[in-house]
Parts: structure tokens; sequence; C-alpha cells
């Protein structure tokens, strides 16, 4: 469910992209001077249930999404469906009141670690945009250049400052999600529903922090957090825990309104007035 663990582009060979990204290629003053971005909605992000999120935004997305970390690194993850599908867009666009996480709002640019001759970890980053995306264009006069009289335009500098404030936070997420694990704290758990049509479905491959584990850390390691600012993140994370329930209602609706509006489509105007509101759809409560 993490950044890393999204579908090998290609073949199995082939090397892994982060979610959303289907070309990633540094950018490059030269090579991509007649190129432009245009305007664009979040469609790329209407079949991910997850994605990444970073500490700095933990608070925020918390108040809309269930917050939980991925198996294997921790990653930090806002769930945003019970299945392969976004419940928070709505005609490409993200609902009303709804945060869009940092993740979302930088694509399609991105960081790719450069590396030095003779050396096997990353040194440095570059930033890099989606060349596989329907915003890109490489000609014609649509959109905002990337360069201009070969510099970066200001749509790029914006770009690259953005990129690197969410690498800055994204390596305190790492930071985070280590000493969560250095203290055992992560358990793996199961979310299990099942929808107003008779539909059971299961959320895996996540863990949790033990609330029991959490309250008994030794005091040294809470003075620690609390100077780290690790406290209140973990906080924010157990009180997501209660949007589960929230994801499993808009599901639910979802569910109502899709047969609502294909009838609807198939009825004159005229037989469709009168017609009673829906009742609202109520589904069982997720455990998770």
């Amino acid at each position: 469910m993490t950044d890393q663990s999204a579908a090998a582009a290609g073949n199995a060979n082939a090397p892994r992209l982060p979610l959303f990204y289907r070309a990633l290629a540094p950018l490059h003053s030269e090579r991509h001077a007649d190129w432009r971005l245009q305007e664009g909605d979040a469609s790329f992000a209407a079949e991910t249930p997850y994605v990444p999120i970073i500490v700095g935004e933990l608070a925020q997305a918390a108040r809309t999404y269930p917050i939980v970390f991925a198996a294997g690194d921790a990653q930090p993850i806002a769930v945003l469906g019970l299945e392969r599908r976004n419940l928070f867009l709505d005609d490409g666009r993200w609902i009303p009141d709804a945060y869009v996480p940092a993740y979302v709002r930088r694509y399609p640019f991105g960081f790719l670690a450069t590396l030095e001759a003779g050396k096997e970890e990353a040194t440095g980053f570059a930033l890099a945009i989606d060349t596989g995306s329907d915003r890109v264009l490489q000609s014609g006069g649509q959109g905002t250049a990337l360069f201009e009289n070969g510099e970066p335009s200001a749509l790029t500098r914006q770009a690259l400052e953005f990129c690197n404030a969410f690498q800055a936070e994204a390596r305190a997420t790492m930071a985070f999600a280590k000493a969560l694990q250095d203290q055992e704290l992560l358990v793996e758990r199961r979310a299990d529903a099942t929808l107003p049509d008779g539909r059971k479905l299961g959320l895996d491959g996540f863990q949790v922090v033990d609330a029991a584990k959490f309250s008994q850390l030794p005091d040294d390691v809470v003075l620690d957090w609390h100077n780290n600012g690790y406290l209140p993140w973990v906080y924010f994370h157990l009180a997501s825990l209660d949007r589960f329930q929230t994801l499993l209602n808009r599901q639910a609706v979802s569910i109502a309104v899709a047969p609502q509006a294909q009838a609807a489509a198939s009825v004159e105007p005229a037989a469709a007035e009168g017609d009673a509101a829906p009742k609202s759809a109520k589904s069982k409560k997720v455990v998770a």
C-alpha cells in the first residue's frame, strides 16, 4: 500500500515507479526547452485507494482520512477507499472540505535520486516530471512553459520549492516511522466491512499504533518524542482511525447513488417528476 509498492511499469523486470507516475524523467533546460504544462484535474488519482502522506500534513489529513502505516517501511498513508476507487474524488475534483494530500498536489512533478560515479547511494535529487502525464505537452502554445530563455520558469521554480519542502518532510516522516518500529509499537490490522449490497470487503497490509504499548513508553522516550514532536503525530493517527466508519458510509452512499443515476438517465424527465428522495444508505460498522 505504499509509494514503493506501486505496480511496476512495463514488465516485471522494469524498475518500479512511484504511485501515479508512468515515465518520470529529470527536467533539462535544452531537452525540455519547448515543453509546457497545461491545466488539469486529479483524474490520475481516481482509482487509488490510498496515498502516502508526510508528517507535516498529518494533522490536516487525519480530519478526513484514516491514517495507517504500510507494512514493511511503515510509510504513513491516507486511506481513500475500500476498493480500487478514490471515494473523495468527484468528476476529477477533490470533494469540498476534504484535504488534498501534498503527494497529489505535487504531481506531475517529483524528484529523482542522482548518483555520483563509484557511489551506490544517492548523493542528491533532481527535479523531474512525469512525461506520461496528459498535462505535459512537448510543443505548442497551450499551457505554461517549463523554461523561458533557457532558465526555469516561475512554474518550474515553484515546483522545485514545493518538492524540496516535500523531500525534507519525507526525511522527517521516515525518522518518525523508524522510531515507531524501534519501540515495536506497530501492529498489523485488518479492516472488514459488509456493504449494503451484501458484498464483504477486507483491507489488509497495514499497521496501526498499539495504544496500550504507546501508553507504557519509558519516560525518557516520552520526553524525547515530546521534543521531536512525535507525540501529537501518534495522537492524530489514533484519532483518525474513527474515519474508517466515515469511509464506509461514503462507500455505502456511492453504491446507493449509482443505480439511481442509471435509472434517472433512462427515464424521461416528465416521468421522473415527483419521485421521492432516496433514503440514506446504512452499512455495518468497520472493524479495524
